[in-house]
């Protein structure tokens, strides 16, 4: 009798269970058809995916091969690494990766901080017509193209530039912008932030819009100052969100921006010491020498150091921040 007792309390237990937990294979069948629209909705995006990320991905090989046009891919002559042994062997290489990983660093510490302030006084705008002036104003950079930028730079820092010839007057000296390399690193930093830190904090602002308003009128009763709820509430909530955007970045971190870079500096050899980046050495590279295997080669080269970087930065948020992890 127990045991039949045990039985029917089984079964009655595993009806209550959702049917994808215990029905396998037909149960995510069973899936499939209950949402088919909402399925039906992903199909689009999801050809999208395979026809231009994946599908191209056997392109890789040409990182191994001496690549021919007339041969094509699979017809052309495999030579192992040695399209690599020509990235290596460049006298500058050492100058352009230390170049590509500074700036990128520059670019994801300062945007990240000014994305968070931005975000926070956002929030704190209660006007909502205002708030949302602001907010257009702050985002518009993200959408205006780099060739506009480059132009309007020049007639800000040119050889007869507004600021050129106030810093002229002022000091007697020509800075010399588009001559002197020193000068670039700063600039190109004020640029991302322009362009990059008003957009940065659409997520922000969502992750603050969706803590727990609670919390901050429990604060409010206790005495907190609005300061101090956004320094013991608002910040440490919003560390997760933080570092979970910090890895993805970090992926990126050995890909040089070149249609930023290249818009803005150009071929201007002088320059090149503090802002030349892998992505512009290697379309140099390619224009001169038309060798598209050392191209392959180096943009695979930087997926790769980029997937161990974000896999390596995981891992040790997983040991300090579990939380933050993004798997």
């Amino acid at each position: 009798m127990k045991q039949a007792e045990n039985g029917k309390t089984n079964r009655l237990k595993m009806k209550k269970k959702p049917y994808k937990e215990h029905l396998g294979f037909k149960g995510s069948l069973r899936e499939l058809w209950k949402n088919k629209l909402l399925y039906l909705m992903m199909v689009p995006t999801i050809i999208w995916v395979l026809i231009f990320c994946y599908y191209p991905m056997y392109g890789v090989l040409i990182a191994f091969k001496r690549f021919s046009y007339k041969e094509g891919i699979w017809g052309s002559p495999w030579v192992g690494l040695s399209n690599f042994q020509f990235l290596f062997n460049y006298n500058g290489i050492g100058r352009v990766f230390f170049n590509t990983i500074f700036l990128n660093i520059l670019f994801l510490v300062s945007t990240t901080i000014l994305s968070i302030i931005l975000a926070l006084v956002f929030v704190e705008i209660k006007n909502k017509v205002y708030n949302k002036i602001v907010q257009t104003i702050a985002i518009f950079p993200h959408f205006v193209s780099w060739t506009v930028v480059a132009m309007f730079l020049s007639g800000i820092i040119g050889s007869s530039g507004m600021a050129t010839r106030w810093i002229v007057d002022m000091t007697g000296n020509d800075p010399q912008f588009y001559t002197n390399a020193t000068w670039w690193p700063l600039i190109l930093v004020l640029l991302r932030i322009w362009q990059g830190a008003g957009y940065g904090t659409i997520v922000y602002v969502a992750a603050i819009t969706g803590f727990d308003q609670e919390m901050y009128e429990a604060a409010k009763v206790d005495g907190a100052t609005r300061f101090q709820q956004i320094v013991k509430i608002t910040l440490p909530l919003l560390k997760v969100t933080a570092i979970m955007l910090t890895i993805m970045g970090i992926g990126k971190i050995f890909a040089g921006d070149f249609g930023m870079i290249y818009a803005l500096v150009g071929d201007n050899a002088q320059l090149y010491p503090t802002t030349d980046v892998i992505d512009t050495f290697v379309y140099r590279a390619l224009r001169q020498l038309n060798n598209l295997g050392m191209s392959t080669a180096t943009s695979l080269f930087q997926s790769v150091v980029g997937l161990v970087l974000v896999f390596t930065t995981n891992l040790i948020t997983k040991k300090i921040e579990p939380d933050a992890a993004i798997f």
